[in-house]
């Protein structure tokens, strides 16, 4: 009750406050101005009458003390505040050397000082002014915060829209060196160059070498693009000046240009200093296409960056690096020598490389004598430097969750599923017809896969469900090639169709989980005949150029360049490819029914097949555990009869024996 009542007097009492202070500052400033305004004319007149003897200035505070050629010796000075001392040095300035200069008036000189004075009585001139703005900005503030902090964020955010704001790594921060990259080493040899430049650059320039002005990374997500220009910035102990593509755009017009002038001023400043643009396609898009027209904000913005990094200004000291994985859509200013002069693409690692990624990344992580990082590359194909980095750290999160005080290879193993394949549902109950269904469709992958001579061997399989919308998969350990063949497209066409074939002829019926099967297949089939040119029919003519429309989007905007009848005959191809698939998986599995049955049934038991175990299924009928079982119960057989022949031979010698004694006792 007080705290309520005490919080309603301040209320009271602030509302009160205001409105008086406002009113007594008004009041004073009005006053002011009234009582300068009376007597100024009547004091420029005495002036201009030349009835002033003597005067006193000061032009900081504009107080004015003066004498007439009228007033007795004696008499004090007279007092008044002049309103403007500029304005009122204006108005008597040339009276007084007028009539100082005049030779008349030798000897009746008009005597005047100027004081600079002192800060206070500027201050206090001053003061109902400055009370009244403090007055109005705080009664503004407290409506700006009645009013919501939605609407306050926004407005101070947009004080400084056209200011950036770049991070930038200096040299108190962790810096990463090349050390910490890996997997690239002829990505680093290029830019090595750039680091020589920033720490010598009177070497180049002796010999009349212009060192590139900007350096565009290409390549994948996740390939390690950034890392590798922080890596420059840590190497070259330069100011390294980070900011993102989509920082840029902005909803107000102009704003993104402003920001790439202030980035460049600030790197000016800081020179030699690094630029480095993160997904530099947020505003280097091809110009002049899209619904919008040409003449849009990005545009402008983009514009500006042609400018900064080769127009008539000078950018010297300052190199600008650059990352994206869509040089596609880049505008070819953009990617002319003098702005971005070398283009360096970073690839997926190859396996070296994948094994150096894997050793930085597992430096702080304590792993088991079983783990061999040479044997995790090898089946990691295709994985990034992120991908890899996200693999170890799942890795060692189940460590953590099962207890260990290392990672060994069984946690590896999880951790590359859970990242290819997505978590498993374990809860996710099937029916026994779904569960059969999905097992007969799995172990269609994979007979289907295992009788096809060339490809990759299997790794895993599971009806468990997996990621979005997956009720099982057949996971394959992939083989590392830079290009697939025509022969190695049409093994995965059979593979691809292994699921579909099985339900049909196991089940007598078909799902839909084919639908991705098929649409896999049918981009197969597809590239093969309109891109890659490997059908005779149509020929070796690529019908698919892959460009559209930057903005509208690659389907929207794209205009076939040939004929209906081409396209009859593209189409025609395209169902010849994928029916000549379909029957070689029928052959396949009818001919080996028997082993898809033993796979889907064991499916249904175990719900997840190793390789090893799938192997061993394939070629003894059986799993590994029911064969080492098996030789078990042999051995304990084995030596159950070896037990037994040892007891009749101990039985037979024993009756023996006594014969022998008789003997000897007879022939005694």
């Amino acid at each position: 009750m007080r705290n309520n009542l005490s919080k309603n007097w301040k209320s009271i009492i602030f509302y009160i406050l205001i409105p008086l202070l406002l009113i007594g500052s008004i009041f004073l400033f009005s006053s002011q101005s009234r009582s300068v305004d009376k007597n100024y004319s009547e004091i420029v007149a005495l002036f201009r009458d030349n009835k002033v003897s003597e005067f006193e200035l000061n032009l900081n505070s504009g107080e004015l003390k003066y004498k007439l050629f009228s007033d007795d010796k004696k008499a004090s000075a007279k007092t008044y505040s002049v309103p403007s001392v500029s304005y009122f040095l204006d108005d008597i300035g040339d009276y007084v050397n007028d009539y100082n200069k005049d030779p008349k008036n030798k000897d009746k000189q008009i005597v005047y000082n100027y004081l600079k004075g002192s800060n206070n009585s500027i201050f206090l001139s001053l003061l109902p002014t400055i009370i009244l703005v403090v007055i109005i900005t705080a009664l503004s503030f407290w409506m700006m915060r009645k009013m919501g902090s939605t609407i306050g964020n926004e407005t101070n955010r947009t004080l400084g829209f056209g200011k950036i704001k770049a991070k930038e790594v200096g040299e108190g921060d962790n810096k990463t060196t090349f050390a910490d990259v890996a997997g690239c080493d002829e990505e680093k040899e290029e830019m090595t160059e750039l680091v020589d430049y920033l720490k010598q650059p009177d070497k180049y320039t002796q010999l009349g070498a212009r060192i590139p002005k900007g350096v565009l990374l290409v390549g994948p997500p996740g390939t390690g693009k950034t890392l590798l220009a922080r890596a420059v910035a840590g190497e070259a102990n330069a100011p390294f000046l980070s900011i993102s593509g989509s920082d840029f755009v902005e909803m107000y017009v102009g704003v993104g240009a402003s920001r790439v002038r202030d980035l460049f001023e600030q790197a000016k400043k800081k020179a030699p200093a690094i630029v480095f643009i993160d997904e530099i396609d947020a505003v280097g898009r091809h110009r002049g296409t899209g619904m919008g027209g040409g003449n849009d904000e990005r545009e402008q913005t983009l514009n500006q960056l042609l400018v900064e990094m080769d127009g008539f200004g000078n950018n010297t000291g300052v190199i600008v690096i650059a990352a994206t994985n869509r040089p596609d859509v880049l505008d070819p200013a953009l990617l002319r020598p003098g702005r971005f002069d070398r283009q360096i693409t970073v690839n997926r690692p190859d396996a070296k490389g994948r094994e150096d990624i894997l050793k930085v990344h597992s430096k702080n992580k304590p792993l088991a004598p079983d783990v061999d990082l040479h044997e995790v590359a090898m089946d990691t194909i295709g994985f990034t430097g992120a991908d890899l980095e996200n693999l170890m750290n799942e890795a060692a999160l189940l460590a953590v969750r099962r207890g260990k005080k290392a990672v060994s290879n069984s946690e590896i193993v999880d951790a590359e599923s859970r990242v290819e394949l997505g978590t498993e549902k374990k809860s996710h109950k099937f029916s026994e017809k779904a569960k059969k269904l999905t097992a007969f469709h799995e172990a269609g992958h994979a007979i289907a896969s295992y009788f096809t001579e060339g490809h990759d061997p299997v790794k895993e399989i599971s009806i468990v469900p997996r990621g979005l919308g997956a009720g099982g998969y057949t996971w394959y350990t992939p083989q590392e090639e830079n290009y697939n063949s025509k022969q190695e497209m049409l093994i995965n066409l059979v593979s691809l169709f292994g699921g579909r074939v099985a339900e049909a002829i196991a089940l007598g019926d078909i799902s839909t989980g084919a639908s991705n099967d098929l649409q896999r297949a049918t981009e197969i089939c597809r590239d093969m005949v309109t891109k890659y040119g490997m059908t005779d029919e149509v020929g070796p003519v690529v019908y698919d150029d892959g460009n559209g429309e930057v903005f509208l989007g690659k389907d929207y905007g794209h205009v076939n360049n040939y004929s209906e009848q081409t396209s009859a005959r593209i189409d025609s191809e395209v169902e010849k490819l994928m029916r000549d698939a379909y029957t070689k998986t029928e052959i396949i599995i009818k001919e080996h029914y028997d082993k898809l049955e033993l796979l889907a049934n064991t499916l249904i038991k175990k719900e997840k097949i190793s390789g090893d175990e799938f192997e061993s299924l394939m070629k003894y009928g059986k799993l590994p555990q029911e064969i080492e079982a098996e030789k078990n119960e042999q051995a304990t057989i084995s030596e159950t009869q070896s037990d037994e022949n040892a007891v009749d031979t101990a039985v037979f010698e024993s009756e023996e024996a006594p014969n022998d004694s008789e003997n000897s006792d007879e022939t005694e």
